[in-house]
């Protein structure tokens, strides 16, 4: 019965949108009817602030981070983690708080990550740091990280279980991102300093 709550939390952690509250909040304005209609961090950083766009990235990495770093206090079974992982990211991405339209999983797939694995976690960090140097897309930015992920794993010898699970959250980015991978294909994508996201 523990574990059964303590998934419900964990779904109800990943599913506070962050985004939408501290739009409503700080410029009484629904973010999902602004910029790319996104509820996430890099929506509230280009039509709020930047500053309310990084607390924004911060709070919903920590959503994903918490559930998942005590899970193991609850179960120390690694499925039991991980179906946590799971259950945290679906709340973020299909939140009940906004008729399941959530945001497309980045930042508290950061934040699960470095439950898991903090030091590959900082390497696809820098990954995606250095594709927006050189692209200035967000979106390609966080799909190229995504798709490290599971590299990274594998690479430093994690457990084929958290690589695929890696996988999976890998996909899930990917899917999310659709639209914008269309748009880049087109050249209508907009940049990380354009002033109005599409």
């Amino acid at each position: 019965m523990d574990m059964v709550v303590y998934l419900i939390l964990s779904y109800l952690s990943g599913a506070i949108p962050f985004a939408y509250v501290i739009s409503k909040i700080f410029k009484k304005i629904d973010i999902r009817k602004c910029g790319s209609g996104n509820p996430g961090a890099t929506n509230v950083f280009r039509v709020v602030s930047k500053p309310l766009g990084v607390l924004t990235f911060f709070l919903d990495a920590m959503k994903g981070f918490i559930p998942v770093y005590f899970a193991s206090m609850i179960n120390p079974s690694i499925y039991f983690v991980l179906t946590v992982a799971f259950v945290t990211l679906l709340g973020h991405v299909f939140t009940i708080f906004l008729k399941f339209k959530g945001g497309k999983g980045v930042a508290t797939g950061c934040g699960i990550f470095v439950a898991f694995a903090p030091i590959v976690t900082l390497i696809c960090f820098m990954v995606f740091a250095l594709v927006l140097f050189l692209s200035k897309y967000v979106a390609l930015s966080s799909i190229t990280a995504a798709i490290s992920l599971p590299i990274c794993l594998a690479f430093f010898h994690y457990p084929n279980i958290i690589i695929l699970f890696a996988c999976l959250v890998a996909v899930l980015v990917i899917v999310r991102h659709i639209g914008n991978i269309r748009r880049i294909i087109k050249g209508t994508e907009s940049k990380v300093s354009d002033k109005k996201n599409i």
